[in-house]
């Protein structure tokens, strides 16, 4: 069952009021969003261990912002090469 407090995160988060740590890296270049958190000081105290992670991980140029947000995505990649097009026709045409 879950508690009265991440009752409240969920609500806050649904309105795009929870707290989120998001950490912006040079290399690879991603950006990552790590909560959501009730409060902006639970968010600031649980960014070094994510900071911590991506550094273990061989991430450089990390920066990191706490704000309020409510992200569609929890990690956006812009290293990620296109999947080309499939070229040709398929095996068995029905």
């Amino acid at each position: 069952m879950k508690t009265l407090k991440e009752l409240m995160i969920n609500l806050l988060n649904s309105f795009g009021l929870a707290w989120w740590v998001e950490i912006v890296t040079e290399t690879p270049r991603c950006t990552y969003y790590f909560g959501p958190f009730f409060t902006k000081s639970e968010a600031e105290i649980a960014k070094s261990g994510y900071i911590d992670d991506l550094e273990q991980e061989g991430a450089q140029g990390i920066a990191f912002l706490v704000k309020r947000c409510k992200p569609n995505m929890l990690t956006i990649s812009d290293d990620l090469e296109e999947i080309p097009s499939p070229t040709g026709r398929p095996a068995f045409n029905l």
